[in-house]
């Protein structure tokens, strides 16, 4: 694949949950002087809203409505994006248990997603971009230059969300269980299931340190890059 020149360079990680796609995008992000653009913390602010609001989660018409009265708004920043909504900050907010469930809950509608696709392309559109998240490479930038799609086993990655929430959160079991229904979710829904795109180079890190997973990574953009000049 030859990226245009003339076209911001848009760099598309997917996953599952707990494959470390927001680490790498940050990094990767950094390394080239490129937008973070982290579609997963947009879904927790719109979850947060449907919480704050008392909002039907599973209702779609009210889902409807309220997207059309939100905001969200990333900040780049040393240590990654803050996340606004409705102009107040809820960067640690929507990292917090209630918020996660409720993502993975409101992402199912369509109409929500297809919502959030429009935001997404209007805040790519004008600078150089990596987006990570479930249906990057294949829905919301199906164009993409760069399409990585990042794996790992369930154990491993329930393992990782465990250790980053910290041993006085949800015990271990349980983080992998609420893991294993997030993919559930995620791989049958039926709008822009969880797939790697045709085109996207699958990156199975199991067996592999984030350094490894970024080097490769950083491999695959720089050689990019270099075939589209």
């Amino acid at each position: 694949m030859t990226a245009n020149p003339s076209s911001p360079l848009v760099v598309a990680i997917d996953g599952p949950a707990g494959a470390g796609k927001s680490t790498v995008a940050a990094r990767i992000a950094a390394r080239f002087g490129l937008l973070n653009l982290e579609s997963g913390a947009m879904y927790r602010a719109f979850a947060l809203k449907a919480i704050q609001t008392d909002s039907d989660l599973d209702n779609r018409e009210e889902l409807g409505r309220l997207a059309e009265r939100t905001r969200i708004r990333l900040m780049p920043a040393p240590l990654g994006n803050r996340v606004f909504l409705d102009d107040v900050e809820v960067t640690k907010r929507i990292r917090e248990p209630d918020v996660t469930a409720a993502a993975s809950r409101v992402s199912v509608h369509p109409a929500i997603r297809q919502w959030m696709v429009s935001m997404q392309r209007q805040l790519g559109a004008s600078s150089g971009i990596v987006m990570e998240g479930r249906d990057i490479g294949t829905k919301v930038f199906p164009d993409a230059q760069v399409k990585i799609f990042l794996d790992a086993a369930a154990e491993v990655r329930g393992q990782r969300r465990y250790q980053q929430n910290g041993p006085d959160a949800v015990p271990a079991e349980a983080v992998l269980e609420q893991l294993r229904e997030r993919d559930r979710r995620d791989r049958t829904r039926a709008e822009s299931p969880l797939q790697p795109a045709s085109d996207a180079v699958i990156i199975d890190s199991t067996d592999l340190s984030l350094e490894q997973v970024v080097a490769r990574v950083e491999a695959i953009v720089s050689e990019r890059l270099a075939a589209s000049h």
